[in-house]
């Protein structure tokens, strides 16, 4: 297939090339649709289990939510400063387009890169092993000790294994991309059975907690002492949530959690050359998708704190806190209720991530960086080469394990890989924000369908929000920050051989 020149200067590329998209993809995705990938996308197993990490580190139910606050704060300004990236760019590749034309191809290309390594197949392959373990808490043969093989060391402390729960996410990964390459509608209808059964779990875990749930005992140790810190956990040797420097730092790495729990709202921009009436349904199913996620967020928490005592949050087995929450309401029944209502928010998750992420390899093919085949079109308008490619690679993210010598505990690759790139995924997101201001800089004529309100503060807000996040989780998690910026360095060699590639080629 013939690649596209890049040209980030020329002001009428974005509206060139989603004509030539709007040729192909099917506008299928109306406000509707659109609103329930943003919804479905956030909404997985984290808002069920972050807490707990979230109390330990902040260990004050006032401060925890406030901590729940900052993060919706963040994630709809964000939202809202999206949109009119999206309207004014409706074209497949969402964050990687914008990146490219704000600032250069590269960056726009170390953003794909993370993509597919990290962040889009390992979310898929994390959130399939959530699936699993919660279908083992139903059917006891899915366990992660039922090896079909037994873990395989291969070097260091790493090695394969193939337990009955990795069978099963692998099974889900197939499934859903199989379903997505016959078609957006499939993927369309899929997400949106899904998504509003999750809601409708959310909607009802959070009024059983904030009715019959409500523990006396709880509420008078939650709500009595709303502000008082208790029992907090080391950020570093000394430094904890009972001083007020403490306390800020705490409240700034709980947004790891939380902010990791939320994210991929932006995925509905990957598809924006299947969304109808982009510039409108685009900035509005960002702020519609992203405010309801946020608001069920906040009501979830003060749920659990109105059902367990800070303390029963804070050690939930295996962090569940929402398991224990309804064990609490319903003791024989809580755990199989939650497990059930886990497994439908996960399946709808995963099918919304594998819909949007093949978009981006697409744009990307199309510049000439990445598979070639990855930028064409199957016969169902969808890009089925991007999608199997996106599926292989999260199948095989599913098999290597981690192996703890002092513990003799394994754990998951995906789940390391993850831990690293959030921090740097964190940036990209920053400089997308900063996107909005240098566009309205460099193409000052172009066509904004919607302006982000507030310009340019509530960007600014965001951008210094977030930075001294990512300010602070570089100076207190090391270990799992700066590793991060090493995953996206090892783009640079692939994107300057493919630039030589193709200029070999044209000549």
């Amino acid at each position: 297939m013939q690649t596209t020149k890049m040209d980030p200067s020329n002001p009428n590329l974005s509206d060139s090339r989603a004509q030539s998209e709007a040729r192909h993809f099917t506008r299928g995705l109306g406000l509707f649709d659109s609103t329930m990938i943003v919804v479905g996308i956030m909404i997985g197993s984290g808002i069920f289990i972050v807490p707990a990490e979230m109390s330990r580190l902040i260990a004050s139910p006032g401060w925890l939510l406030v901590a729940w606050l900052v993060t919706g704060a963040l994630t709809v300004t964000a939202g809202l400063a999206y949109g009119e990236l999206a309207a004014m760019m409706p074209e497949a590749g969402g964050m990687y387009v914008y990146l490219r034309e704000a600032f250069s191809p590269v960056v726009g290309f170390l953003y794909g890169w993370t993509l597919w390594t990290v962040i889009q197949t390992g979310t898929i392959a994390a959130v399939a092993i959530a699936f699993a373990r919660f279908a083992g808490v139903l059917f006891p043969s899915i366990a992660e000790a039922h090896y079909l093989l037994a873990p395989v060391h291969i070097v260091g402390r790493y090695s394969i294994s193939l337990s009955t729960t990795q069978l099963l996410a692998i099974g889900i990964i197939i499934l859903l991309t199989f379903a997505n390459s016959r078609g957006l509608n499939y993927g369309r209808i899929l997400q949106n059975i899904f998504t509003v059964a999750k809601i409708g779990a959310l909607v009802a875990l959070i009024l059983l907690g904030c009715t019959i749930g409500i523990h006396h005992a709880a509420v008078a140790e939650n709500f009595h002492h709303f502000w008082s810190v208790r029992h907090p956990v080391q950020i570093s040797t000394g430094l904890d949530a009972s001083t007020g420097l403490g306390l800020f730092l705490a409240i700034c790495i709980a947004q790891t959690g939380s902010l990791f729990s939320a994210d991929s709202w932006h995925d509905i921009t990957f598809v924006a050359a299947e969304v109808r009436e982009p510039s409108r349904n685009l900035p509005l199913a960002l702020g519609l998708g992203t405010s309801m996620v946020m608001s069920l967020y906040l009501l979830a928490n003060v749920a659990y704190l109105l059902t367990l005592p800070l303390s029963a949050i804070q050690h939930a087995p295996a962090d569940r806190v929402a398991t224990a929450a309804l064990q609490t309401i319903f003791p024989y029944l809580g755990a199989g209720l939650m497990a059930f209502a886990i497994m439908i928010s996960t399946f709808g998750t995963v099918n919304a991530i594998t819909l949007a992420g093949a978009r981006v390899y697409y744009a990307m093919a199309r510049d000439g960086l990445f598979f070639r085949r990855a930028g064409r079109l199957n016969r169902a308008h969808v890009p089925g080469w991007g999608l199997a490619i996106q599926g292989v690679w999260a199948v095989l993210l599913v098999l290597p394990r981690t192996y703890n010598p002092l513990t003799h505990r394994y754990g998951d690759l995906y789940s390391d890989l993850l831990d690293y790139i959030i921090s740097a995924a964190l940036i990209f997101f920053i400089l997308t924000i900063a996107g909005v201001i240098r566009l309205r800089q460099k193409r000052p004529d172009a066509n904004r369908p919607y302006r982000v309100w507030g310009y340019p503060w509530l960007p600014l807000l965001y951008i210094t929000g977030a930075s001294v996040i990512l300010i602070v989780l570089f100076l207190f998690r090391p270990t799992t920050t700066w590793p991060g910026l090493a995953i996206v360095a090892t783009g640079l060699p692939i994107y300057f051989g493919m630039r030589w590639r193709n200029k070999t080629h044209a000549r």
